[in-house]
């Protein structure tokens, strides 16, 4: 049986079913295709499933060549999507690309879409498929979830009829196709059978290095390496945050210290969103034994956290300065993504802003040039607004020519750059910043 799924794998001979056409599944959907795999996409939204079906992208902001692919794959027919697992049953091979959140009150693990995902496959499954589950997971989630629920919706047995593995993605907005193809990949198996074919599957998509292990290791990997990137962010808000109380300039601060060798100081900024760091480091923590008490990544999380209260507060500051109050007045809010020339507004760092300023009585508008909801006339917005924020780098906004912003703004102007887009001298107005000394008028 493993040979015979091996050599149908190494001639791709048989079809890869992907579950879920998101920021993972539908990159990786599109790569098996163009590597000559048929493929079929399970998605739930219908309206989704329309668009792919008509070859049209449903993923904004900047993806290179994702767009192009998918077109691509669709008009050849590599590319089937649908809404009923019932078609999945040709393939034997099985990726599953699903959310995996934490509960916002109590950071437990939220698997619900996991758990439908697979007991919604298993009744499909046939002897002899190798299933990757390709979602963050807690460690020992493979184990105490997984395995149990695909056996029983099955009536399979993992090890002798099933081959499962656990290859959790490595992919960023903005470079979706990229980091799938070139970015390392750990690949962890229940069993080292299930670890042996998923090697073998990937290797016809990844060109980076592909790492075999055992399914509790490859868990433990994934949400370590994203709790690490959290905790060194939180690092360098705090800094920022103490270099604002100091007069210093954390930006001049950061690039003095990672001319030290063996330093790597991240870079501040206004929150910490997308549908990882913010869950990540608490799913790695999920199953920590009862004796274990973490410290440092709750830290971590409660600064990230913080950082969109903070603009909050510098806008209030702004607005004192400029003798008006929160209450009342009018704030743009420029960029709703979580991260740079995306349309994704998971956990957002924008939305908690919103939230708090127009809970301290302040009118809200936003823009943002990838975000449908709030595209736009970016002067429109501007015009007459008592300040703005700058909360994402988009591109668009690293081209704007400062002194235009302050002269739209209604007098005196108030800037507050959550991301250091503008230079504090750069217009005559009244700059806050995170990790910047005040200026003021």
């Amino acid at each position: 049986m493993i040979e015979t799924l091996r050599e149908a794998i190494r001639r791709k001979e048989t079809p890869v079913a992907v579950i879920g056409m998101g920021y993972v599944g539908l990159p990786v959907a599109c790569r098996f295709a163009q590597a000559g795999f048929p493929v079929i996409g399970i998605e739930r939204s219908t309206d989704k499933v329309a668009l792919i079906r008509e070859g049209r992208c449903p993923i904004g902001g900047k993806e290179p060549g994702l767009a192009e692919l998918l077109a691509e794959v669709v008009r050849a027919g590599a590319l089937r999507v649908a809404s009923d697992y019932g078609t999945v049953r040709p393939a034997r091979a099985i990726l599953i690309a699903v959310e995996t959140p934490v509960d916002e009150a109590t950071h437990r693990p939220a698997y619900t879409a996991l758990r439908s995902a697979l007991e919604a496959l298993g009744p499909h499954l046939s002897p002899g498929t190798l299933v990757v589950v390709e979602s963050t997971l807690a460690p020992g989630t493979m184990a105490g979830l997984v395995r149990p629920t695909l056996e029983q919706a099955s009536g399979l047995q993992c090890g002798k009829d099933l081959f499962l593995a656990h290859c959790p993605e490595r992919v960023t907005p903005g470079r979706l196709l990229h980091n799938l193809e070139h970015m390392p990949r750990v690949i962890g198996g229940m069993t080292p059978e299930a670890t042996a074919l998923a090697l073998e599957l990937y290797r016809h998509v990844v060109r980076g290095e592909l790492d075999g292990t055992d399914a509790l290791t490859a868990e433990i990997v994934k949400t370590t390496e994203n709790a690490y990137r959290d905790v060194q962010i939180a690092f360098a808000n705090e800094i920022a945050l103490l270099c604002e109380g100091l007069g210093a300039d954390v930006w001049r601060v950061r690039e003095l210290v990672n001319k030290c060798p063996y330093r790597d100081m991240h870079l501040p900024g206004a929150g910490v969103g997308g549908h990882c760091l913010p869950k990540d480091p608490w799913l790695l923590l999920a199953n920590a034994p009862a004796d274990f008490h973490a410290r440092v990544i709750p830290a971590a999380r409660a600064v990230n956290d913080s950082m969109p209260l903070h603009v909050a507060d510098l806008v209030v500051d702004g607005l004192r300065v400029a003798g008006k109050d929160v209450r009342g007045a009018r704030v743009v809010v420029l960029g709703y993504a979580f991260l740079e020339n995306s349309d994704d507004t998971r956990n957002s760092p924008s939305a908690a802003l919103v939230r708090r300023l127009r809970e301290l009585g302040a009118e809200v508008v936003v823009h943002d040039p990838h975000v449908p909801n709030y595209r736009g006339d970016l002067w429109e917005r501007l015009r007459g607004c008592d300040a703005a924020v700058v909360m994402v780098r988009h591109e668009e906004y690293l081209r704007l020519d400062p002194r235009e912003v302050a002269a739209q703004l209604a007098q005196p102007p108030l800037l507050v750059d959550g991301r250091r887009v503008f230079a504090p001298d750069a217009a005559r107005w009244i700059y806050r910043g995170i990790g910047s000394p005040a200026v003021n008028l």
